[in-house]
């Protein structure tokens, strides 16, 4: 679930009846079910934490409260604590108006589709009955957010004494967390958007707007910048000559470092079809396959399970590093990158220097209807047509983003002209024939 927080189906009554339906479903599941609760730092978050905790009372489940703490924070906890379920509240990188909530089930996956579809039904008939009881009183367990530091803390292979960086944790859930994983394990550490006033959250800042956090990386002669989305589930780097260190650099350091040091079970890598297709050459040069999957961490997820794959993410900086967790995590994608920074003695500039970019534009067209792409002639024609003349040296990927009203037009080719003139083409044939 995710839009505006106060209006439906984020509104009081659905989010205490999604509570209700959760508990209901766990309490066939577990004698004495806990569900955990988690939220980033946007204002709404305590009011819908306290409606869906009400709702699990209801149903007779108790919620524990892990406060502010990340996505990947709570698919851990509940994956490795007795909880039958975990709720995490967020709308990723959405403005502060926004929110949303995201279910995992005790396996730290989310939940699977037939049992959102009964869930929803559940919810359906709970709203059709009887008023919702109280909100809970949450009280925040300390132990459950610094127990996720400890696990990151203790993967790490080696430490990052001697390594200057700046944080910039988007204001969100990061904001407590990531400086003081980074600081324990030996860098020093500067912070940026780590003041969270409910309202500021991926502002002008974070994973989306990198601009002052590269600036400050030059500026300072830091080794390296990590900024994170509001939920900390991805994260982008800088390195120190502002080179923006993205998901498919990120894909490129790991793989090549865990197959020099035989770690890496099988010689792939899961991305999407958003990837660069220098990511794709460059992996070939090292003996590596990069097999695509549609957008989507869910989509990464599901082919890294069917391919036993260790490493896998999207260009967003969504990274999962399947040996540790079920979903993108931001601090550990810093960490897994600063490690090896640390360990081999060379700059992150040095270390993302074999992959090659090739010009790539992405257009977001606001629509008002997702009317299907194969219903609008015009644009699949002029899809053909670039295909055509880029052939074999470029892509296209047209599609509609799943959280927001926008078709994304992407376009990759050897050359930035060719690129822009391809992609305008196309966006404009969407507008015109969504406005018909």
């Amino acid at each position: 679930m995710r839009g505006v927080a106060g209006e439906y189906p984020l509104n009081p009554p659905t989010t205490w009846a999604l509570g209700k339906a959760l508990g209901e479903w766990a309490r066939h599941r577990a004698q004495k079910p806990e569900i955990l609760i988690g939220m980033d730092t946007r204002e709404s978050g305590p009011w819908i934490a306290a409606q869906v905790g009400g709702g699990l009372e209801a149903a007779g489940v108790r919620p524990r409260f892990a406060g502010l703490i990340t996505t990947p924070g709570v698919a851990w906890l509940t994956r490795t604590r007795d909880f039958v379920a975990g709720v995490m509240i967020s709308a990723s990188h959405n403005p502060y108006q926004d929110n949303g909530i995201k279910v995992f089930d005790h396996s730290g996956f989310k939940l699977p589709d037939d049992t959102e579809h009964r869930l929803e039904e559940q919810i359906f008939a709970i709203l059709a009955g009887s008023p919702p009881t109280p909100p809970a009183k949450l009280a925040v367990d300390e132990g459950l957010d610094a127990a996720y530091v400890d696990f990151l803390a203790g993967s790490a292979k080696t430490r990052l004494d001697g390594l200057s960086l700046i944080l910039d944790c988007a204001n969100g859930a990061a904001s407590h967390l990531a400086p003081e994983l980074f600081t324990r394990l030996g860098a020093t550490v500067e912070n940026m958007g780590c003041s969270p006033d409910g309202r500021n959250i991926n502002l002008g800042c974070g994973a989306l707007h990198v601009e002052s956090l590269r600036h400050e990386v030059v500026r300072r002669k830091a080794d390296a910048g990590i900024a994170f989305d509001g939920d900390a589930d991805r994260c982008i780097l800088v390195a120190p000559t502002g080179r923006i260190v993205d998901g498919d650099a990120v894909l490129l350091i790991v793989a090549r470092a865990m197959a020099d040091e035989g770690t890496l079970r099988q010689p792939m890598v899961i991305s999407t079809v958003m990837s660069n297709i220098g990511l794709e050459l460059a992996l070939k040069e090292s003996g590596l396959t990069m097999l695509r999957t549609p957008v989507g961490d869910k989509y990464v997820l599901e082919e890294m399970v069917r391919r036993d794959a260790q490493i896998g993410g999207e260009q967003s900086g969504h990274v999962i590093f399947r040996d540790f967790a079920t979903t993108g995590d931001g601090m550990l994608t810093g960490l897994r990158v600063l490690e090896i920074v640390a360990g081999s003695g060379q700059t992150l500039d040095k270390l993302a220097a074999g992959l090659k970019v090739f010009p790539q534009l992405l257009v977001n067209v606001r629509v008002k209807n997702k009317k299907p792409m194969e219903e609008m002639p015009s644009v699949q024609a002029e899809i053909r047509e670039a295909e055509k003349v880029f052939g074999a040296s470029g892509r296209v990927v047209v599609r509609f983003s799943g959280t927001e009203p926008l078709a994304r037009v992407m376009v990759e080719g050897p050359d930035d002209a060719g690129v822009r003139h391809w992609a305008n083409r196309i966006a404009d044939a969407i507008r015109t024939e969504l406005s018909a």
